[in-house]
């Protein structure tokens, strides 16, 4: 019997630390599996551009690394240059939406063969050995032959071919200002897999979401091209056009084309542009940042003074930037006349060029803080639009304020009235809404642009500017070469205020609620407010007393744990089920205004002040 026990308790130690070791191995696992990831590729590509007939030929090796904890059984490639085909989901799209894009309208319907966008898929191989594909609109189906495991690398080499659509939305040949080329999203692109899964929506000329990797890139071309976009130039010896050090000897091939070679450290996407008649100048920054512009040498002399005028701007839009967001880690930036209006790339922008100063600066103002919104910080523009260019513009907005010298009024005044015009047609959608979703342009352009930029500009009302400013810096340190989502955006701003911030995500972002606060009565010296719309907000009170002296009070949400700093007298917080907040002021009121800032999104300003009669 003795035996027996003892043999009894011998097995159950020996179950007893399987157990724990399979539970610390389980742990373990399930601790890599909530770390954060993100997947990587290399791109090589070699790309031979017939001019004449706007076609190139290309090959590509795309080494790619999963780094997901999931094993992956297909991949899926972006073709974006199919959506320029009569037909296309971009086309039926256009042709059935209450307000098209002016830009594209019913033009894909009417391109002829020879205007046509394609990226046709000659050959795919995984590691040396063909795959089964197929191609679904913009979008190439992959059937790997073997998985792809949790944390392999495999490499993946295409042969394709590709016609250069008429240019109509961010892409395409002979723009209306006479650019050849203007070369985004011209290659087969690696779609992204991150946590959420496979990002594969169809291209309806929206945004974009790739992955982080370096890029190796040779173009051949006409040799008297000038070529500029993302990436550093390899052999400027061999290609001159401005490019090459004055103090060495140009050495051009006596061909009729010529290599231009790339290599982008990085970033996830790479932009070209190219034409016959560039300007290419270059203006060095004492930081060691070399700003390329390329524009057009016939230009009226109107223009071409603008773009002179433009190039010390845009040097302090690069340090202002820098200085208030994250500091730049590259040490190059192209401004390019191109494409239909401004657009944003890796390391380079492209712009329309005939414009006014004014609408030159401001465009490129735009697309140099999208360096900062979407691409440094690459969200998912196609999911969080309002991120990028909400934030673009609320930053870029202050930009030009401050190096303009357009005096101390909010420089995000303007989105507020975008937003009321959305409200009171009924046709605003919430922000979560995917871009390709919105019933109306207009929905997206105003909601993204202008209720995005609103979320930071409001958000100073909520904790305090210095607090958002210091919250920019922190999101940029924690998530900068990263895929951040709301929540990361949030968290940063939780963390330099210790303000909760959950309600205002959700609110602001997550419902079409809206902000309505008034003055209900003043009786003496008892002051009743009333909450009308069903978003709460922390309220800031300027009370004028009877004898002439004026008193400021803030009444904190209680949701949010906290007050942002203020020089007001701060009194009982405001739970935001009650409906009314009743206080006694020290002495007989006057009157009473709610935000004098009117950094606050209400709705109904009308309410917003009470003057006893």
């Amino acid at each position: 019997m003795k035996k027996n026990l003892l043999l009894f308790f011998a097995i159950a130690v020996i179950a007893s630390c399987t157990q724990t070791k399979e539970a610390t191995y389980q742990q373990k696992e399930d601790t890599k599996f909530t770390t954060y990831w993100q997947q990587h590729i290399d791109y090589t590509m070699d790309i031979d551009v017939d001019t004449e007939k706007y076609q190139y030929q290309g090959s590509q090796k795309a080494v790619y690394t999963n780094n997901s904890p999931d094993q992956l059984d297909k991949v899926y490639y972006h073709l974006y240059f199919n959506a320029f085909q009569p037909g296309s989901q971009m086309d039926v799209r256009s042709l059935n939406i209450k307000d098209p894009d002016r830009r594209v309208r019913d033009r894909i319907s009417k391109l002829n063969a020879d205007e046509i966008g394609y990226i046709k898929v000659n050959s795919l191989k995984q590691n040396g050995t063909a795959v089964t594909y197929e191609t679904v609109g913009t979008i190439l189906e992959v059937t790997l032959n073997t998985p792809i495991k949790s944390g392999e690398t495999v490499t993946l080499d295409m042969d394709f071919d590709a016609q250069v659509p008429v240019q109509i939305r961010r892409t395409g040949r002979n723009n209306k200002e006479g650019v050849a080329l203007s070369m985004s999203q011209w290659y087969p692109k690696m779609a992204e897999y991150d946590f959420e899964g496979w990002h594969t929506p169809p291209y309806i000329a929206r945004e974009f979401h790739g992955i982080w990797g370096n890029f190796d890139v040779k173009i051949s071309i006409d040799k008297d091209y000038v070529v500029g976009g993302t990436g550093y130039l390899q052999n400027p010896q061999e290609i001159g056009h401005g490019y090459e050090d004055k103090t060495k000897q140009l050495n051009v091939p006596s061909t009729e084309k010529l290599t231009w070679h790339f290599k982008a450290p990085n970033v996830h996407d790479f932009m070209w542009a190219a034409d016959p008649n560039y300007n290419h100048d270059v203006l060095k920054m004492a930081n060691g940042i070399d700003l390329h512009f390329l524009y057009k040498k016939d230009l009226e002399a109107k223009y071409l003074r603008n773009w002179k005028e433009l190039q010390p701007k845009t040097a302090e839009l690069m340090s202002y930037f820098s200085k208030h967001v994250g500091q730049y880690p590259y040490k190059q930036y192209s401004v390019i006349q191109g494409g239909d209006g401004g657009m944003e790339y890796a390391m380079s922008t492209l712009i329309t060029g005939k414009r006014s100063f004014g609408s030159l600066f401001g465009v490129t103002s735009h697309e140099m803080a999208h360096t900062w919104f979407q691409f440094l910080l690459a969200t998912n523009e196609s999911k969080h639009p309002w991120m990028d260019e909400g934030f673009t513009s609320y930053i870029s907005n202050k930009a030009s304020y401050e190096i303009l010298k357009r005096g101390n009024k909010n420089p995000n005044a303007g989105p507020y009235r975008g937003y009321n015009y959305l409200v009171k047609n009924n046709i605003e959608e919430p922000l979560t809404t995917h871009a390709d979703r919105y019933n109306t342009n207009a929905a997206y352009s105003t909601g993204s642009y202008g209720k995005g930029s609103m979320f930071l500009s409001q958000l100073e009302y909520v904790i305090g500017a210095d607090n958002v400013a210091k919250g920019l810096k922190k999101y940029f340190t924690d998530f900068s070469f990263k895929h951040p989502t709301p929540n990361d955006v949030k968290r940063s701003m939780e963390k330099v205020s210790g303000i909760h911030l959950d309600w205002y995500l959700n609110e602001w972002t997550q419902t079409i609620h809206t902000i309505d606060y008034g003055v209900k009565s003043v009786n003496n010296k008892t002051i009743t407010l009333e909450r009308i719309g069903k978003m709460p907000m922390p309220i800031d009170l300027e009370v004028t007393y009877v004898d002439g002296s004026i008193e400021n009070f803030n009444i904190p949400l209680r949701i949010m744990r906290g007050n942002k700093p203020t020089t007001a007298t701060v009194i009982t917080d405001w739970g935001w089920a009650m409906p009314t907040y009743t206080f006694n002021a020290s002495k007989a009121v006057k009157s009473v205004t709610i935000d004098k800032s009117k950094l606050m999104a209400d709705v109904n300003a009308d309410n917003n002040f009470y003057e006893v009669k």
